[in-house]
């Protein structure tokens, strides 16, 4: 479900989906992904309200999307045997996320 949350980064009340309430002293937090700036962020439980009826029939901006049959790679380097190769990875690390951005600015 979408709602309206208030975004420091952005001075101003975005529309978001909320993916996970993390439980903290203060409160929850909770993660969003605003919709339409294809930002993602975090959010005080006090910073939520419920989207009016028909600001929630506007398409988002942004859609999550994956790159089709693309996977993260990772330099593996042997110390032992003094060589380094590129194999799979878990996760893509920040140099390539940075480099993928700039390809697409």
């Amino acid at each position: 479900q979408v709602c309206v949350v208030f975004s420091e980064e952005l001075m101003c009340w975005c529309r978001a989906l909320v993916e996970s309430v993390r439980c903290q002293a203060d409160g929850y937090q909770l993660g969003c992904f605003l919709v339409d700036y294809a930002k993602y962020c975090s959010v005080a439980s006090e910073n939520i309200r419920v989207l009016a009826g028909a600001f929630a029939k506007i398409p988002h901006r942004a859609k999550k999307c994956r790159l089709h049959c693309t996977k993260p790679l990772t330099l593996h380097i042997d110390y032992c045997e003094n060589t380094a190769k590129i194999g799979p990875a878990k996760r893509w690390d920040t140099a390539a996320i940075q480099h993928f951005r700039k390809l697409l600015e």
